[in-house]
């Protein structure tokens, strides 16, 4: 065990509020000056994120409060994204579960908790915008508790603790009696604070152990290439040490460290050396892949890693060549976007690309529709101009020679009064029901759907 560390990841459905709930742990923390000026959603660096209100790659932070330090990974809460999710559940010890105290847990909270309980993440909920005029947070902790259940949560995970929060306002308790008293506001994310450190267990470290760390993520800096990142699994790492990179294929490549980082607050800074449990950079290697573990020799084994869900749709990418081409852009040619589709899949895990069948097109592979319209719309304001196809599902064959095609799990929150046409619809699109629960004026739908009925 590393007693003066924490690893923890924040989780939720989009827009209920974790990326604010980072900014104000930062804030509170005292990881800013008290008269530095700081962006609103500081996790959210990324100019889409910021107009999306969206998070879409996972990012590192970290605060220290009471000597120890805590390290936090804001993921994405969209499951076109979930390749960022599940790569970064190794790292972590326990999760933050962010639910809004007046909507109740939805489909991305489903997605993202089911993964994190598997892994054996310690539960924290996090009942978050507690001053919303119709929030009932003891309702929606109610209803926390049967998602629990229903993923089937360790009794251990059950037994979790429950915080009532304003993340937009700053302040947290653990005890609720219907109202927001000065006593809450004036102890601002004290129990928050406080849950984080008794709850999450310390990483376990085998510091004497040979050193290993698991790639997680993967970034690209112009002055020292690329840079895995990850939690060190055991043993220790500084400066000029020689490693070397192994994937269960038995690629392997040696070199030495030249950098290493860790982060302050949003900020990433250069350490000299770094122990089990820590969450890290490391340069000095240049084809480390996400599921690649460094070692200090060649000769270890591999570590296991999370399987990511395989992609779903895919769509053609092909050279713009009408008449108006280069009018907006600068990069045309089939050249600058396999140049750009391979430093994409380098740290997008779940996305894919491949040749197309006709010259100058690529067949690129995604979880979903979202993904594609993200990269698209960066690749836009770079300056690519590109042709695309619609989107269509993609089929597999089984061992007998039958077709087979992706099925999604439909979680839908709907009026009551609009039911009957919801369901003919559903039906329309071969969607077959498998839970309905009625509650109040609405009716939470459980629906298992192809994907090219959504």
């Amino acid at each position: 065990m590393n007693p003066k560390l924490r690893n923890i990841a924040i989780i939720a459905h989009v827009d209920h509020g974790k990326t604010t709930l980072v900014d104000q742990l930062l804030r509170q923390a005292g990881t800013f000056r008290s008269n530095q000026v700081v962006a609103e959603r500081m996790m959210d660096s990324m100019d889409l994120e910021r107009e999306r209100g969206i998070t879409i790659k996972a990012k590192n932070a970290s605060f220290e409060y009471k000597d120890i330090r805590v390290n936090i990974v804001d993921t994405p809460g969209h499951a076109d994204f979930g390749g960022e999710v599940e790569r970064i559940l190794r790292m972590i010890d326990g999760v933050l579960l962010v639910v809004d105290a007046a909507e109740g847990p939805q489909a991305q909270t489903k997605f993202v908790l089911r993964k994190a309980l598997e892994v054996g993440a310690k539960p924290i909920v996090v009942l978050n915008k507690i001053d919303r005029e119709n929030a009932d947070p003891k309702k929606v902790l109610d209803q926390v508790f049967d998602l629990f259940i229903e993923l089937h949560a360790t009794d251990a995970q059950l037994d979790f603790p429950a915080v009532y929060a304003s993340a937009k306002e700053g302040y947290a308790t653990m005890k609720w009696e219907g109202k927001i008293t000065p006593e809450i506001k004036a102890g601002g994310m004290t129990a928050l604070f406080d849950t984080i450190l008794s709850v999450v267990p310390p990483p376990p470290a085998d510091l004497e152990a040979p050193f290993s760390l698991l790639v997680a993520n993967l970034d690209h800096s112009d002055f020292v290439g690329r840079i895995s990142i990850g939690r060190i699994v055991s043993g220790s790492i500084k400066m000029g040490d020689p490693v070397a990179s192994l994937n269960l294929e038995s690629k392997i490549e040696t070199g030495r460290v030249t950098k290493l980082f860790s982060h302050r607050g949003m900020e990433r800074i250069e350490i000299e050396s770094a122990s089990a449990g820590d969450i890290i950079g490391l340069a000095g290697l240049a084809t480390p892949e996400i599921s690649t573990t460094i070692a200090d020799k060649p000769d270890r084994t591999p570590l296991p890693f999370v399987a990511i869900d395989p992609p779903t749709i895919h769509m053609q990418f092909l050279v713009n060549d009408s008449p108006l081409a280069g009018r907006e852009g600068k990069f045309l040619t089939a050249r600058h976007l396999r140049e750009r589709l391979e430093k994409e899949i380098r740290t997008n895990v779940s996305l894919r690309f491949s040749d197309g069948a006709n010259a100058g097109s690529f067949e690129v592979r995604a979880r979903g529709e979202m993904q594609i319209a993200i990269l698209l719309e960066q690749m836009r304001r770079e300056g690519f101009e590109v042709l695309v196809s619609r989107p269509e599902v993609i089929f597999q064959k089984a061992a007998d020679g039958s077709v087979l095609e992706p099925i999604e799990t439909l979680y839908a929150e709907i009026p009551t009064f609009a039911l009957g046409d919801i369901m003919g619809n559903l039906a329309g699109r071969k969607a077959e029901i498998e839970d309905m629960k009625p509650h109040g004026d609405n009716t939470s739908l459980v629906a298992a759907i192809p994907t090219r009925g959504l």
